[in-house]
């Protein structure tokens, strides 16, 4: 909640009272999960008890604890039944609230049919009815990334001519992915017990510097640029979990839960990265890590895993995927766990083959349906040598001659695996099998054969298919390729560093490319009206409308382009082409001369630019924003912000504009004021969002005032009342939200309610004194003030009740006024200024 407390505090909620409006609300906020609604549902459950506070503040029924307390009670069970009709709607069955293990089975069993077997053609369903049928294809999925959504339904014409100018209206930046993988073989081991001074850092940060340093001159990459932080981090395990039965039925997720936690300590040592999501099967997991510069520009973000043990039944070997679009690019990242086996080369082919079929994403994305798709993993190929002959090569450093037996090469050039990948040089000696915290190869029984196990292969598409107009297109630079020295697994980690190429689209320049696009593909009804000059009426142009016309003007017609309907309305013939370009080249010709006649072409609509933007414009968003809030200047990472900054501090960076009222704290009324010797309450630097939901509830006990507040002009009457005596200044009610022309320090004023006993009732419930009685009108002059002595006032601070009490007429036989006590006054802790007693009149 502290993170996001300044968003909180800043949109406010909304009050009005009859036609006048107290306070706006400037903001929402907006709640995801990728996996569960329940989540969802809670969290709106705590942020709307938040704003519960406010809104009973603003309605003056903080006075008693049973009423708050009731309101959230029947606020909480609103919230628990709207998570039950969204999960309804979504999963088939109710929320899972754990209060009957026999219910909760029930719909665990339901929810778990419906992910199974109807979740799919559900989706399917849904996508067709908000973008349509005619959008799952690979034109429509180019379109997502370079158009906005508006645009999508336009003519397939248009959308082919936008993806194909593409590099008109955007330019390319440059981006370092580093993705790596590890074998872990089924442990959690961060750090080597025997090699304590390797670490993950060496594999994820340091692999490339560590590689340069050991190499005696690198001609590749001879300036510091090569040695730059990497942008997105990729990083996939296999046999994060063992691999036995029970974790085949059920993973466990706690040892991936501990590796994102580890990850995210490793990579933030330089540079902050954040963690985007992950994705498990079993023993596979793969990890997505960005910089938090780039977090606004990624979107689409989908993740997808399929099943390859047994026939497709178990997960012990198998793939997950995750996709996403960055800035105007699509990225897959895939991490895969291929069959074991020295002579099994044909099953882990068809392993390669049936995650590239399987794999899909929404709205009808596949795996080749990216700019750039990006595979890693134990992909288990072997050498086809002997054991000891590959260990006298190793040693003498001959990798070139081992791979040319190398099972995945074999493959990849026979067209087996990995069409169109690319894979940097291998210049690491294997990565399979080691003796555990060791350099040497296999010593056990079984004594496998060294192997390349570990592989990282990438491809970038092209967007068209003639890509000569692009200049200097790649595929991707390789920065680095190795493998590090962690020895707590019989695998040896790999990494590829790549620098690639993502588009940038200009949104002005790509409204100009539109414009003229459409101004070429002509009108989108594609007709033309054929209107005869020399004709005085209609009967005399039907007339002329004779075979032998009609066979010269569609010959004539022929010759720019398809004709597929002619129609005659009244005194015109009106010709539709295929294509609205061939109708705009037809009336560009102007006139024809046709059996001696002259005929004038016209387009149907010499308006259908107009009109075409003019749609568009319908298409477009059209709401308006609820947050006015302008982003903080220079400000990136509103995380790293809210972990140095208090609440309070957060609040003060918002731009308060002298335009827009800010809307002070809630101050609940009618409170007694805390006695002047109090001193304020300390705050707690980070305050848990258990606390504060726990003590907001209680009315009176905090107010924050931001800034004195202004105090109204008095009405007549009221002035004329009152100017006998002194009363206390008037304060602004706490439904008026006066502008804030600079932000303030809030100033916190604590009135601490004494702990009654058990059977006494509490102090705040207790109604204010009564108002004075009117017991005569006799004119004996004005009596004394009745009001409690007058104790400093304090901002935005209700007034006491008794304060407002017009003074009443006077009351003869009074006993003489009781004098005002002086000096600072003492009242107990918890209870409001006593009222001086009072005689009754006597008799007369």
């Amino acid at each position: 909640m502290n993170k996001m407390r300044w968003h909180f505090d800043a949109f406010g909620i909304f009050c009005a009272r009859a036609d006048q409006v107290h306070s706006i609300q400037r903001g929402t906020v907006r709640t995801n999960c990728l996996d569960c609604l329940d989540r969802t549902n809670c969290v709106q459950t705590f942020l709307g008890l938040e704003n519960l506070t406010k809104q009973l503040g603003f309605l003056n029924l903080m006075e008693k604890q049973q009423i708050v307390s009731r309101f959230e009670e029947v606020f909480r069970q609103m919230w628990i039944n709207n998570g039950n009709e969204v999960s309804k709607i979504y999963a088939g069955t109710g929320a899972i609230q754990g209060g009957s293990k026999l219910m909760d089975g029930a719909r665990s069993a339901a929810r778990t049919i419906q992910n199974n077997l109807l979740d799919n053609s559900k989706q399917e369903a849904i996508d067709i009815l908000l973008v349509g049928s005619n959008l799952n294809s690979e034109l429509a999925d180019r379109a997502r990334i370079l158009l906005p959504q508006v645009l999508l339904h336009a003519p397939t014409p248009v959308l082919r001519e936008m993806c194909k100018r593409y590099y008109e209206y955007s330019s390319p930046t440059s981006l370092r992915i580093s993705v790596g993988t590890y074998n872990v073989n089924g442990g959690k081991h961060f750090r080597s017990v025997a090699y304590k001074d390797v670490s993950l850092a060496d594999w994820l940060l340091d692999a490339q510097k560590i590689a340069r340093s050991n190499s005696m001159v690198d001609l590749s990459h001879p300036d510091d640029i090569s040695l730059k932080s990497s942008d997105i981090f990729a990083i996939g395990f296999e046999e994060i979990v063992d691999l036995n039965a029970s974790n085949i039925m059920a993973a466990s997720t706690e040892n991936a839960k501990l590796w994102a936690e580890e990850l995210l300590k490793v990579l933030s040592r330089d540079h902050k990265y954040a963690l985007v999501t992950y994705v498990q099967l079993v023993g596979v997991c793969l990890y997505l890590f960005v910089r938090p510069e780039l977090a606004p520009y990624l979107r689409d973000v989908a993740v997808d895993s399929v099943k390859t043990g047994l026939g497709g039944a178990t997960g012990n070997k198998g793939g997950v995927a995750i996709r996403f679009v960055l800035f105007n690019t699509s990225m897959c990242f895939v991490c895969a766990h291929f069959a074991a086996g020295q002579s099994q080369v044909n099953e882990r082919n068809a392993d390669y083959a049936e995650i590239t079929r399987k794999i899909a994403f929404p709205m009808g994305r596949s795996l080749n349906s990216h700019d750039y798709v990006f595979w890693c993993g134990d992909f288990n190929y072997r050498i086809d040598m002997d054991k000891d002959e590959i260990k006298e090569l190793v040693k003498k450093g001959d990798l070139q001659q081992i791979l040319l037996c190398d099972q995945l090469k074999k493959a990849q050039a026979e067209g087996n695996c990995f069409k169109n990948y690319i894979e940097g040089d291998v210049e690491f000696p294997p990565t399979y099998k080691y003796d555990v915290f060791s350099d040497d190869f296999d010593t056990s029984e079984k004594a496998r054969a060294p192997a390349w196990t570990d592989r990282i292969l990438w491809k970038r598409r092209k967007q068209i298919a003639d890509d000569a107009l692009v200049k200097d297109w790649n595929p991707g630079v390789l920065a680095h390729y190795g493998r590090a020295e962690l020895k707590q697994s019989d695998h040896r980690p790999v990494i590829a560093i790549i620098d690639v190429e993502v588009l940038k689209v200009d949104e002005s320049r790509r409204h100009q490319v539109l414009l003229n696009v459409l101004q070429q593909q002509g009108p989108p009804d594609a007709t033309v009206v054929v209107r005869v000059e020399d004709v005085k009426d209609e009967n005399e142009a039907v007339s002329l409308f004779t075979d032998e016309f009609m066979m010269e003007l569609l010959q004539e017609l022929s010759q720019v382009g398809e004709v597929i309907l002619v129609r005659f309305v009244e005194e015109t013939m009106w010709v539709t082409f295929r294509e609205g370009e061939c109708a705009l080249a037809a009336a560009n010709r102007g006139r024809l001369s046709l059996c001696g006649h002259r005929v004038q072409l016209n387009l149907k609509t010499p308006d259908w630019l107009q009109l075409s933007q003019f749609e568009t414009a319908l298409c477009s968003n059209n709401t308006q924003p609820l947050c006015d809030m302008e982003p903080i200047s220079g400000l990136t990472d509103i995380t790293d912000l809210s972990q140095d900054l208090e609440v309070s501090e957060l609040a003060g960076l918002v731009d308060t504009s002298p335009t827009e009222p800010e809307e002070p704290r809630c101050a609940p009324p009618n409170r007694p004021m805390a006695p002047p010797s109090r001193p304020p309450l300390p705050k707690s630097p980070q305050p848990s969002p258990q606390m504060i939901r726990k003590t907001m509830p209680k009315a009176g006990v905090i107010s924050v005032s931001f800034k004195p507040q202004v105090p109204p002009a008095p009405s007549p009457a009221a002035a004329a009342a009152a100017a006998p005596a002194e009363s206390p200044p008037e304060v602004t009610p706490v439904f008026e939200s006066p502008p804030l022309p600079e932000p303030m320090q809030p100033e916190a004023v604590y009135e601490e309610i004494a702990e009654p006993p058990a059977a006494a009732p509490l102090v705040a419930s207790r109604p204010p004194p009564p108002p004075p009685r009117l017991d005569s009108v006799e004119d004996v002059g004005p009596p004394p003030s009745m009001a409690p002595p007058q104790l400093p006032s304090r901002p935005a601070q209700p007034p006491v009740a008794a304060a407002k009490a017009p003074a009443g007429p006077p009351i003869p036989g009074r006993p003489p006024p009781i004098p005002v006590r002086v000096g600072n006054v003492q009242f107990p802790t918890g209870a409001p200024p006593p009222i001086p007693a009072r005689q009754p009149p006597r008799p007369s």
